[in-house]
């Protein structure tokens, strides 16, 4: 495995080898001693699996507060998803800052998302799947969503019509960094 750091301090992308051969391929889908020799925590509590029939299903802003906040390794083990960490660790330099990152079961590319930053995604392909692993349980009372579209990220969604989105009414619907 390979890994690199980004803009947002704790948050890596780590990219996955495949041995292939005339069987298909295998990959290391976790490694417990890299992502701890980089700082990451590797003490998973939960593994996620997602579904996303349609393209441009769209899913976040999502993170979980206080003693309930989680890391997440995140891959996708099926088509192709665009993957976005924002920074929303009022403390940090990067505060409002987000890293975006392909992903793809071809690239096998990760994004490891640390605790007080906020995650989502987007699918661009029909079904796609991705995994997440996670370091706590998740505790529905102490999540925190961000709208999506939030000026103050400023993110740069792949699609050039909202209206195409597959979104469900709870993330349409979450406020801005500032409300």
């Amino acid at each position: 495995m390979e890994v690199k750091k980004t803009e947002i301090p704790g948050c890596f992308i780590v990219e996955r080898p495949f041995f292939k051969d005339e069987r298909g391929y295998f990959s290391r889908a976790f490694d417990k001693e890299i992502l701890e020799k980089y700082g990451m925590c590797a003490d998973i509590m939960q593994s996620n699996l997602s579904e996303n029939i349609k393209k441009y299903t769209l899913r976040g802003l999502h993170s979980q507060k206080a003693e309930y906040a989680e890391d997440k390794l995140i891959m996708c083990t099926r088509g192709k998803v665009f993957d976005v960490c924002v920074d929303v660790r009022k403390d940090s330099p990067t505060y409002k800052k987000y890293v975006g990152a392909e992903l793809s079961e071809e690239n096998g590319r990760c994004l490891y998302i640390p605790k007080g930053c906020a995650h989502g995604y987007l699918s661009l392909e029909d079904d796609t799947q991705t995994l997440y692993f996670v370091t706590h349980n998740y505790v529905p009372d102490s999540e925190e969503c961000y709208s999506f579209d939030d000026p103050a990220f400023g993110i740069k969604w792949p699609v050039d019509d909202y209206s195409k989105l597959v979104i469900s009414d709870k993330d349409r619907h979450h406020p801005y960094i500032g409300d």
